[in-house]
C-alpha cells in the first residue's frame, strides 16, 4: 500500500532550491493530552537505507507483531513518500517507567537469518511514530560539546567481531531503550508527548528455568534487581537455529520545551554556521552580478533608443547598425513553434505549482507533522495548474497565427506528462521487482491517473478554450515576407556555447544549496527550512530573466533574429549543470553500490532536470519576450 520514497524525492526536488534556516510552522494537527497511566501505542514505519534506496515495510523482517497488524490510514502523498505506518506490540503507560519489557521471542531458520544479515549488510534502520513524532537516535557531535544531532530511526544491527577474532560477525539490535520526552501541564497534571528517542542495544539474553513468555525472568536484564542492560553485555549474534529475545525499556523525562515547538530540536541543521555563511555569499554574490546587468541593460538600452530616433535622414538610416536592422524579422514564428508553445504552456504550470507552494510553506500551513502534505500539496497544484498551461500555450500558438487550438491543447495536457509517467513507470517496475514495499500499488497508480485525465486534463482544455477566445497577441513592429539573411557570427555567438554559458549563473545561484536538498533526500536527514526558500526562487527567477535577455540583446545586435527557441535554452540549459552535479554527488558522498538502485537515482534525477529546464527555460522565454516587445515598441519604425 505504501509507495517508495523515491516518488517523495522526485516530487521534493520538484521544489528546485530550499535554503537551510529556522523556519516557521504551524503544528498542523491538534494536540493529544494524556494523564497518569494512559496507553501510548507506538507505529512502526518502513525500514529505510541510504545505500539501496529501497524501503521495505517493517514486517518484512520476523520482528515481534500484535496479534493482528493493522495499516493505518494514509493521504495520497504519504503513500507516494513510501510511508507504510502500522500498529505494533510496543505499548506504554504515560509516565509508568518500564523496564526490561520482554516483547517476543523468535527461532532464527536460513531464511530469516539471510533476511537480518542483507538488512544489516546495507545499513537499514527502523523507522517508529508515536503520537505523531518520528523516533529519534541522539548521536553527540564529536567536535562541538552540548551538542546533539538527531537520526531517523535505529540500525537494524551491526557487523564486527570478537576480541582476537578476525572473522566479521552479524549482530541484532534486540533490546530498545526508549524516551519519552513529555511537557506537563501545571494545573490538569496533563502532559503532552515533545520527544521520542531511543538506544538500541545488541545483547544476548540469557534465562533460568522454562520459558514463560512476557514472564521470564531475564538474568542478563532484571526489573527486580534493577539490572539494565548496558553496552558491555555479550551481543546477540545472528545465527541459524539461534533464539532471539526482543526487549524494551521505557523511560519518561519532563522537558520545558512546549507541544507548539517540539519539532524544533529535530529540525536544527547540523552544519547551520558553514550554511549561513555560504547562503549569505551565494546571495550577495548573485544580488550584484543582478544589480550591474540591470544597470548595463538600462544604460545601453537607453542610448540606443535614443540614438535610433533622432536618425532623421535616409542616409543616416541605412547607415545604422544593430538591434533595429533585424525588426522585420524578430517577430517571425520559429521553427517547430507548435514545441515551442507546449514546453512555455508546461513551465507555466510547474511556476504556478511551486510558487503557491513556497507561499503555503513561507506562512506555515505544511508542517512536518503533517506527513505526506507537502507531496499532496504539490500533486494537486500541478493539476489545477493545467488551466494557466493551456492558456499560456494558447495564447503563443495564436500569436504565432495558428488555427488548430484542439491539437496544441492535447500535447501540452500530455506530452510532458506522459514522458514523466513513462519514466515513473519503468523505474516503479525496478521497484516491485526489487520486491520493495515502495512500489506504486494498482490503486494508487490509478489515482494519478484519474487526476491526470480527469482534472488535469479538462482543466487544459478549459484554459485552452480561454486562451484562443482572446484576441491575439499584436507584435509592435510588421514582418516582412521574405527573411533577412543573417551574417556570419563570431564565435562567441554560436548557438552551442551562448546556450551553455547562459545555463551557468542559474545554476550558480542554486548550487550551494543543491547540496543539502541531496544531502537531505537522498542521506534520510530532518529536511523543513522554507526560510530562505522564497528569496532564492525570486534569485532564481531574476537571474535566468536577466542573463537570458543580456545574451538575447547582444544577439540582436549581431543582426541574429532567431531568438525564439535560444531564449528558451539560454536559461533551461542550467539543467544540465544540475544533472551533472547530481552525477558528481553520487560518486562523492553516496554509497550506492546496488545497478537497481543507481538507476533509480538517475532516473528520478533525470526527471527532476527535466523538470528544472522546463521551469528555467520558460522564465528565459517570458523575460525575452517581455524586453524583445518593450524595445521594438520603443523605437519608431518606418
Amino acid at each position: 500500500m505504501a509507495r517508495g520514497s523515491l516518488a517523495m524525492k522526485l516530487w521534493i526536488c520538484l521544489v528546485l532550491v530550499v535554503v537551510p534556516c529556522h523556519s516557521f510552522y504551524l503544528p498542523g494537527v491538534a494536540p493529544q493530552d494524556f494523564l497518569m497511566g494512559d496507553e501510548l501505542k507506538v507505529k512502526v514505519n518502513k525500514l529505510t537505507s541510504t545505500k539501496t534506496q529501497l524501503p521495505y515495510s517493517y514486517y518484512s523482517l520476523p520482528y515481534c507483531h500484535p496479534d493482528r497488524i493493522v495499516d493505518s490510514a494514509e493521504n495520497l502523498g504519504e503513500v507516494l513518500r513510501g510511508d507504510r505506518i502500522e500498529n505494533s506490540p510496543y505499548v506504554f503507560k504515560m509516565r509508568e517507567p518500564q523496564m526490561c519489557k520482554i516483547s517476543c521471542r523468535i527461532t532464527l531458520d536460513a531464511k530469516t537469518v539471510k533476511k537480518f544479515k542483507e538488512k544489516i549488510d546495507d545499513e537499514y534502520r527502523v523507522n517508529m511514530i508515536l503520537d505523531n513524532l518520528p523516533l529519534v537516535f541522539p548521536i553527540q557531535r564529536p567536535d562541538q560539546e552540548n551538542s546533539i544531532v538527531y537520526q531517523h530511526g535505529f540500525h537494524v544491527g551491526l557487523r564486527g567481531q570478537y576480541a582476537g577474532s578476525k572473522e566479521q560477525k552479524h549482530f541484532i539490535h534486540n533490546h530498545l531503550a526508549f524516551t519519552v520526552k513529555f511537557h506537563k501541564d501545571a494545573q490538569t497534571d496533563a502532559a503532552r508527548i515533545v520527544g521520542f528517542e531511543v538506544k538500541p542495544f545488541s545483547v544476548k539474553h540469557e534465562f533460568e528455568g522454562e520459558w514463560k513468555n512476557e514472564n521470564t525472568r531475564l538474568s542478563t536484564c532484571d526489573p527486580h534487581a534493577k539490572r539494565l542492560v548496558t553496552s558491555s553485555e555479550t551481543p546477540q549474534e545472528v545465527e541459524e537455529n539461534k533464539d532471539i529475545i526482543f526487549t524494551y525499556d521505557v523511560e519518561f523525562q519532563e522537558s520545558d520545551v512546549k507541544w507548539a515547538s517540539r519539532w524544533d530540536t529535530y529540525l536544527l541543521m547540523a552544519d547551520d554556521q558553514i550554511h549561513w555563511f555560504s547562503i549569505v555569499n551565494s546571495l550577495m554574490i548573485v544580488l550584484f552580478l543582478s544589480g550591474m546587468v540591470a544597470m548595463i541593460m538600462l544604460r545601453t538600452l537607453y542610448r540606443d533608443i535614443s540614438k535610433y530616433n533622432q536618425l532623421e535622414t535616409q542616409e543616416e538610416a541605412q547607415e545604422e547598425t544593430g538591434w533595429k536592422l533585424v525588426h522585420g524579422d524578430v517577430f517571425r514564428p520559429p521553427t517547430n513553434s507548435d514545441l515551442l508553445c507546449v514546453y512555455v504552456g508546461t513551465g507555466v504550470q510547474f511556476l504556478g505549482m511551486i510558487l503557491v507552494t513556497m507561499i503555503f510553506a513561507a506562512l506555515g500551513f505544511l508542517s512536518p507533522s503533517n506527513r505526506g502534505g507537502l507531496m499532496t500539496a504539490m500533486l494537486l497544484l500541478w493539476v489545477f495548474m493545467g488551466l494557466f498551461a493551456g492558456y499560456s500555450s494558447a495564447r503563443l500558438y495564436k500569436m504565432f497565427k495558428g488555427t488548430e487550438w484542439k491539437k496544441i491543447t492535447l500535447k501540452t495536457a500530455f506530452m510532458f506528462p506522459a514522458t514523466l509517467f513513462s519514466i515513473f513507470f519503468v523505474l516503479n517496475a525496478l521497484i516491485w521487482g526489487e520486491k520493495s514495499s515502495g512500489a506504486v500499488p494498482f490503486g494508487t497508480m490509478f489515482a494519478l491517473v484519474f487526476l491526470w485525465f480527469g482534472i488535469s486534463v479538462p482543466l487544459v482544455f478549459i484554459g485552452s478554450y480561454i486562451g484562443f477566445k482572446k484576441p491575439a497577441i499584436e507584435d509592435p513592429v510588421k514582418t516582412n515576407k521574405i527573411p533577412r539573411q543573417i551574417p556570419e557570427q563570431a564565435w562567441y555567438m554560436n548557438p552551442a556555447f551562448s546556450i551553455l554559458i547562459g545555463g551557468i549563473l542559474p545554476f550558480g545561484a542554486v548550487f550551494i544549496e543543491l547540496f543539502f536538498i541531496l544531502t537531505s533526500i537522498w542521506l534520510h536527514q530532518f529536511y523543513y527550512i522554507f526560510g530562505f526558500l522564497f528569496i532564492v526562487f525570486i534569485i532564481l527567477i531574476v537571474t535566468c530573466a536577466e542573463i537570458t535577455i543580456v545574451l538575447c540583446y547582444f544577439q540582436l545586435c549581431s543582426e541574429d533574429y532567431l531568438w525564439w527557441w535560444r531564449s528558451y535554452l539560454t536559461s533551461g540549459s542550467s539543467a544540465l549543470y544540475l544533472f551533472l552535479y547530481a552525477a558528481f554527488y553520487f560518486f562523492t558522498k553516496l554509497e550506492i553500490t546496488k545497478l537497481v538502485s543507481g538507476v533509480l537515482y538517475f532516473g528520478y534525477m533525470a526527471i527532476v532536470s527535466y523538470a528544472f529546464f522546463v521551469l528555467t527555460g520558460t522564465i528565459g522565454f517570458y523575460a525575452c519576450f517581455w524586453f524583445t516587445r518593450l524595445i521594438y515598441s520603443s523605437v519608431k519604425i518606418d
